[in-house]
């Protein structure tokens, strides 16, 4: 089927033909690749670790008794994995299935690489938090995937540091900027924590759970929101305490930042689920020293959370059995023994609300063995996981926040300026790639 920048744009109405007539004009089998006759095999794009141990739990139980099989591939993730799954889309040769991270869904749905599998899946909706459901809807009635994995955004504090310098758990981001003061006054050769500009997840989690939604759109035209008032109200809050020098604006993820997280230079860090298996190789003597607490709020009203991070399992529209991989995608998701070899060999955090207490995270991380309720917190946490808004072009983005931000860190200077830069940025690309943009 040609492909054509009309039919890129995403809005309800597009959305629904993509699931009916446009998605069955696409497949290879004349009924949409619903009809299937004898054994199937089917294809599984993933870059999980140990993936092919959990589908072949599949193949031995109930893939083998409804003639399915599936087969692993092993890929890279991010950006790579998504122009790979375009270029082969482009040749007609997808996959059946592919792990697709929820920012690159709006990019793979829009070039039509995506199956509406919402007859095989509605079913399971309440097995997610709504806003993790929401993620993979793109706001329409079409479903593109089966929530995998999740990221909730948490804050991670060293117990015995706060215990020592009397610092309280900030459960606001005014506290949390109190509590920055308090400890740069009382030992000002350490840091609450540092502002990174090389993670534009963390930023979107952030702006996510102060309410923004960056992509939204206006009947067949697309609107950027990357400048709305809840990201400006995150970028000055945040650039305010770089600007100040209240909290550290060197970049995360280098050895300088692990020695700082080992040391104790830096004794807190807003992150996600994840954290536990990133302290771990960072800060190794600190184990047994964090605590984890929900993430601050703007109000002592709200109890929301942001998200970095986290996968989908979607069908794609080249496939010639999307009944079939529909049935794999929800079985993978939503099954306990599914999810509990996801969680042991892939070590994800489940997207599913059940999984999140299950036997395999009936005890906390070992790096938490302080904290036993960990996991319990975190599945409460997971609840309030906010909607988000993302678009087709995400990676242009992400791209121009490091370039943007990361100047203005370093300078400590006007973060607003940056946003402006990062929205400015992102339209001029939708425009460039012959998407109506509404302003």
């Amino acid at each position: 089927m040609p492909y054509t920048k009309r039919r890129r744009l995403v809005t309800s109405a597009v959305a629904v033909a993509l699931g009916a007539s446009t998605l069955a004009a696409c497949g290879s089998s004349d009924d949409g690749g619903d009809a299937r006759s004898g054994p199937v095999s089917l294809t599984y794009w993933t870059w999980t670790p140990g993936m092919d141990k959990v589908v072949d739990l599949w193949n031995k139980g109930p893939g083998k008794e409804q003639q399915i099989t599936v087969t692993v591939k092993k890929q890279a993730s991010g950006d790579t994995l998504v122009t790979k799954i375009l270029t082969a889309h482009k040749a007609g040769q997808a996959p059946d299935l592919v792990q697709a991270e929820y920012q690159a869904l709006p990019t793979l749905v829009s070039n039509d690489a995506l199956a509406d599998i919402s007859g095989e899946v509605d079913d399971v909706k309440g097995k997610f938090a709504d806003g993790v459901w929401q993620q993979t809807t793109l706001g329409t009635d079409a479903v593109y995937a089966v929530p995998q994995d999740i990221g909730p955004m948490m804050f991670y504090y060293r117990e015995d540091l706060f215990e020592q310098y009397g610092l309280e758990v900030p459960a606001t981001w005014e506290e949390f900027a109190r509590t920055a003061r308090e400890l740069k006054k009382a030992a000002p050769d350490k840091d609450l924590t540092t502002f990174s500009a090389n993670d534009s997840g963390l930023f979107a989690g952030l702006a996510q759970q102060a309410g923004a939604r960056w992509w939204t759109t206006e009947g067949e035209k697309w609107k950027v929101g990357i400048d709305d008032e809840a990201t400006r109200k995150v970028a000055d809050f945040w650039g305010g305490l770089v600007e100040e020098g209240a909290i550290d604006n060197q970049p995360m993820y280098t050895p300088a930042w692990n020695k700082a997280l080992n040391t104790g230079k830096q004794i807190a860090w807003v992150s996600a689920v994840w954290a536990p298996g990133t302290l771990t190789t960072a800060a190794p003597d600190t184990k047994g020293k964090w605590a984890m607490a929900p993430l601050p709020q703007w109000s002592g009203s709200e109890n929301r959370t942001g998200s970095w991070g986290g996968s989908s399992t979607a069908v794609t529209t080249d496939s010639e059995n999307r009944e079939a991989a529909a049935k794999f995608a929800e079985w993978l998701n939503t099954d306990a023994d599914a999810l509990g070899a996801l969680a042991k060999e892939g070590g994800i955090y489940p997207a599913s609300t059940s999984a999140q207490l299950s036997g395999a995270f009936a005890e906390p991380p070992e790096f938490f063995a302080n904290q036993p309720d960990f996991y319990t917190k975190a599945a409460d946490i997971a609840k309030t996981t906010a909607p988000s808004a993302w678009g087709p072009n995400v990676n242009v983005a992400y791209t121009s926040f490091k370039d943007a931000f990361g100047a203005a860190a370093k300078n400590k200077s006007d973060f607003s300026a940056a946003l402006g830069t990062m929205q400015k940025e992102t339209v001029a690309d939708l425009e460039k790639q012959g998407f109506e943009v509404a302003r």
